[in-house]
């Protein structure tokens, strides 16, 4: 279980308990960042897409994934941003590996060196030895969080995405009209945590912008599709997905449940 402790708000003085949040690595062991007891936290002033992800290794298989940074509202309205004090852990995007040599991470505590094995130069997974027919392993159970936020939001989407397979998140270069718009290699996410039903043009507006990267797209929606968003995105051959309150992305058209296959 999590460690809770005792946080104090720089503005009002008050305290209380923080448990920092846990999340599943690709592995599907938790991954969790670790805080730094010593330090004060600090009150968030302004937010930039750079400072709300941190990235964090996975201490049982040494992959490195990008988390939402621990953050806890106080009663008098200040938002904290907790410290960290694992050296691996650092803003989104930021080199973490300190061993050099690409051939994985020194454990601190343990010093045996963890990690995947390293790519060859054409991007390719290290030959392991199996034979090629042998049929790549299932994905784990999608462990999804509760969504009460625009920002639960976008965290499930992205929890979801790493789950598809897609390790390299983050925030899209072209920011559309309205929701988040997220990015991976070769894919554009479209993030619309509205009160209102995504509409044709937003639908459009979303393949538009892929075709124009060259990617493939994927729409996530709180509060569904119009039926001519729907028909829309059957045309195009864009996935449709509805995000209920636990935070699963739910198929709407058959895009998606290719995608949402366990073998996709």
């Amino acid at each position: 279980m999590p460690e809770s402790v005792p946080v104090r708000c720089p503005a009002c003085r008050r305290e209380r308990l923080y448990t920092a949040p846990r999340y599943p690595c690709a592995c599907g062991a938790p991954v969790e960042p670790r805080l730094d007891l010593h330090a004060a936290p600090t009150a968030v002033a302004h937010r930039t897409w750079e400072e709300e992800w941190i990235t964090v290794r996975c201490r049982s298989c040494g992959r490195h994934g990008q988390w939402p940074r621990p953050e806890l509202g106080c009663a008098c309205g200040a938002v904290l941003r907790l410290p960290l004090t694992d050296p691996a852990e650092g803003p989104a995007g930021e080199a973490t590996d300190r061993g050099g040599g690409g051939a994985g991470e020194v454990d601190t505590e343990t010093g045996d060196r963890t990690g995947p094995p390293a790519d060859t130069p054409e991007g390719h997974p290290a030959d392991t030895g199996r034979p090629t027919d042998t049929p790549p392993p299932s994905r784990p159970p999608f462990r999804p969080i509760a969504v009460r936020t625009a920002r639960d939001a976008v965290t499930a989407t992205a929890l979801y995405l790493r789950w598809l397979g897609h390790q390299d998140i983050r925030r899209a270069d072209q920011r559309p009209t309205s929701g988040i718009g997220l990015a991976a290699r070769g894919l554009l996410a479209h993030v619309d945590p509205s009160v209102h039903p995504a509409s044709l043009r937003d639908v459009e507006c979303l393949w538009l912008t892929a075709m124009t990267a060259s990617a493939d797209c994927v729409y996530f929606s709180l509060a569904g599709y119009t039926a001519d968003a729907r028909a829309r995105a059957d045309s195009l051959a864009v996935p449709l997905f509805v995000l209920d309150l636990t935070g699963t992305p739910q198929p709407v058209n058959a895009a998606a449940e290719r995608l949402d296959a366990p073998d996709a």
